[in-house]
């Protein structure tokens, strides 16, 4: 049997109120219909006791009890209290980061691409009064170095990088947080160290499987951005134009800098001019940043081209049976582009214990107004949860 409640949240009204509606999981279409001609709503799905078999129902509750006020607001800017590299191998070494209470609850944040790095901004999804927030930048990403570097450089790798660098920091067990490429590393180092991970939270859901490559670098996403894919398509050759993936590798491999520059600008700008539901200059100007493109670019290429080092294409839906104890919140906007919501929908029914919340008026971004919100939101409910069990 599956006891479950959808919510639809207006976000748009004062952070100091709530206002929920229960909708049963059978109301007519039309009368759903009602309730999204505002902007700013959210469909908010939770497992509230669930089992493999039955029907959809909804079960009485207190909703005042399951879901107090929650802070929706990003927390004020503030600065690392430690620093630090970690050698996690002969070639590489990463860089890390905490901020927020050194005694409170550990939480590490997994940033996208793979290549995209960590910013300031991604400390403001936490409490800095509960929790000690772990920034980590992957192998040849951000500040870790060497720049942009593919030797040994595999999701695998980077799931023991995070295991390395929780026994550095003498942390027993952690939170663990991540959007796009971010929720992709998320699961896969929840399912090889599920004894580790006290929740997770998930954002732009990517399972790194052919057909949601295919979707965004083979023309799918150009159906929706077609003058922004143009720049992206032109760059290659007509005759090399069967596979995306493939002819932007060779470039950004290429011996020639030159060559390597450009193809690492128009991947970059590609990814960065669809991130958002209404596309933002500050993003898309992250393509004319060469280091960072070409970080960007050539990891992230390099992953997509050798299928995310996964043993078979479903490899993390495959797995979630070890994982799906843990409390977890998915966030997807509706109108993602980079990772279409398809994803989020084949993981959610994979994983109805998961609270599953998707964002009606956004795309892709972490900044976006409703993800964001949603993020500390999920955050909050989980510091609430282990201040309930006494931690």
């Amino acid at each position: 049997m599956c006891r479950g409640i959808i919510y639809v949240q207006n976000l748009s009204i004062p952070s100091t109120s709530s206002h929920f509606s229960l909708l049963p999981f059978h109301l007519p279409t039309k009368n759903i219909l009602k309730f999204t001609e505002k902007r700013n709503l959210v469909i908010r799905a939770q497992s509230i006791d669930y089992k493999s078999k039955g029907k959809h129902r909804v079960a009485p509750m207190d909703l005042k009890k399951e879901h107090p006020l929650l802070n929706r607001n990003l927390y004020p800017e503030i600065e690392p209290y430690g620093t630090g590299f970690l050698k996690v191998s002969d070639i590489h070494t990463i860089y890390w980061e905490q901020s927020g209470n050194p005694n409170g609850h550990p939480v590490v944040f997994l940033h996208g691409g793979p290549g995209g790095g960590t910013s300031p901004n991604n400390r403001r999804f936490f409490d800095p009064e509960f929790y000690r927030i772990i920034l980590i930048d992957q192998r040849g990403a951000g500040k870790s170095t060497p720049h942009a570097c593919l030797e040994e450089n595999t999701t695998w790798d980077l799931v023991e990088d995070i295991e390395k660098l929780r026994k550095h920091l003498d942390i027993a067990e952690w939170q663990v947080f991540g959007g796009s490429w971010g929720s992709t590393l998320s699961l896969a180092y929840s399912q090889s160290y599920p004894e580790k991970v006290t929740g997770i939270v998930l954002r732009g859901i990517f399972l790194l499987r052919k057909k949601e490559i295919d979707w965004f670098y083979e023309g799918g996403a150009a159906a929706i951005f077609p003058d922004f894919w143009e720049s992206f398509r032109d760059l290659i050759p007509e005759d090399e134009r069967g596979c995306f993936v493939e002819a932007y590798h060779k470039r950004l491999s290429s011996d020639d800098k030159e060559i390597q520059n450009a193809a690492a600008k128009a991947w970059t700008k590609w990814e960065m001019m669809t991130a958002h539901l209404l596309p933002n200059e500050e993003n898309i100007k992250k393509g004319d940043d060469g280091d960072f493109s070409l970080a960007f670019a050539r990891i992230e290429n390099h992953y997509f081209f050798n299928k995310g080092f996964f043993a078979s294409d479903s490899y993390l839906l495959d797995n979630l049976e070890k994982i799906k104890h843990i409390p977890t919140t998915i966030v997807q906007g509706r109108y993602d582009v980079c990772c279409p919501m398809m994803s989020a929908w084949d993981l959610h029914k994979a994983w109805p214990e998961a609270d599953f919340i998707v964002v009606a008026d956004a795309g892709h971004s972490a900044n976006e107004p409703g993800i964001a919100a949603e993020l500390v939101a999920a955050n909050e409910k989980l510091k609430n949860k282990m201040k309930e069990a006494g931690h």
